[in-house]
């Protein structure tokens, strides 16, 4: 038979293992709480998501205390938190991902649009001496500047001037020269270049930028003081220059570069009456090329873009603005 003492040690040792029973069920009845209130979805093991209470339970018990109810709930909030932590990476990365997504779609529309403005570029028809391989100067000069009608006397004895010029180049080489011959003859002020002399002459054609022949820095000299004769008696040089096509551009309606003339009966009639009045340089074809950058002859090929609007100028007014 067992002792009184034997018997007393069984009934206090099942007494302690159902009180550690009891404190372990309040232990996690109480985290199963806390983790309801901050992540408030299933927590038991499932097939559709990798996150597990066994999962976070093995970073909880990391520096466990069971001292007491209230340090093992602090440290349960901060294994919480850590265990929350865990989730946020994937997030992060799906609004990275989908920020690269929408700045990939912005450049992809930034490409589209500056496609679009290259096509339309090249939609664009001009005359056919305009091609791939002209140069940009050449190529905005035709679009903005070649047939538009022009009164103004500076810029009509500028153009003469530049016509002069293609006796030894061509329209591209000159018009990458054009501002610097702008400074060198004044803005081609006729009362200015008339009045320049030998000295200024001189270092005109020294100057290698410029690269004219000192035969050509007299020639403008020489027909801005013809200018300037013609505007005492005419009031003004547009008025003389335009005087030769009754105040009205000439419309042509050239299909084909071949069927551009390289002067016309009106350019010889002007060039043998410019000649008569002391200018220089100033030939049937060179005339004509200048009828033709000044407007007073439109000769844009009619499926250029620049056509219709060309003639639209030239059936306004004489000296419109």
């Amino acid at each position: 038979m067992m002792s009184r003492a034997t018997v007393r040690k069984q009934i206090l040792e099942k007494n302690q293992s159902y009180k550690d029973r009891e404190k372990e069920k309040s232990s996690q009845s109480l985290l199963s709480r806390h983790l309801k209130k901050i992540y408030p979805i299933g927590l038991h093991k499932s097939c559709s998501s990798s996150l597990s209470l066994s999962s976070i339970s093995l970073s909880l018990s990391q520096n466990s205390n069971d001292s007491s109810i209230a340090d093992s709930t602090s440290a349960l909030d901060q294994k919480i938190s850590f265990a929350l932590r865990l989730i946020a990476p994937p997030e992060r990365r799906e609004f990275s991902v989908a920020k690269s997504f929408q700045h990939q779609q912005q450049q992809q529309q930034q490409q589209q649009q500056l496609v679009g403005q290259d096509s339309s570029d090249e939609e664009l028809r001009r005359c056919n001496w305009i091609t791939k391989n002209s140069e940009k100067v050449y190529v905005s000069f035709h679009d903005e500047h070649w047939g538009v009608p022009v009164y103004d006397d500076n810029q009509l004895f500028e153009l003469l001037a530049l016509c002069g010029m293609l006796m030894d180049y061509n329209w591209t080489e000159i018009l990458k020269r054009r501002e610097l011959f702008r400074e060198t003859f004044a803005g081609f002020d006729p009362g200015v270049v008339a009045k320049m002399g030998e000295n200024e002459i001189t270092d005109i054609a020294a100057n290698k930028a410029i690269m004219l022949a000192e035969s050509r820095v007299r020639c403008i000299v020489d027909n801005a003081k013809c200018i300037v004769k013609v505007m005492r008696e005419f009031g003004s040089f547009s008025g003389y220059m335009w005087g030769f096509v009754n105040y009205k551009p000439t419309l042509n309606r050239y299909k084909y570069p071949r069927n551009v003339p390289l002067r016309s009966p009106k350019a010889e009639a002007i060039s043998r009456d410019l000649l008569k009045r002391g200018f220089r340089f100033v030939g049937p074809v060179i005339v004509y090329s200048f009828m033709q950058a000044a407007g007073l002859t439109i000769d844009h090929l009619v499926d250029c873009f620049r056509y219709s609007e060309c003639v639209s100028l030239a059936e306004r007014p004489w000296r419109h603005i």
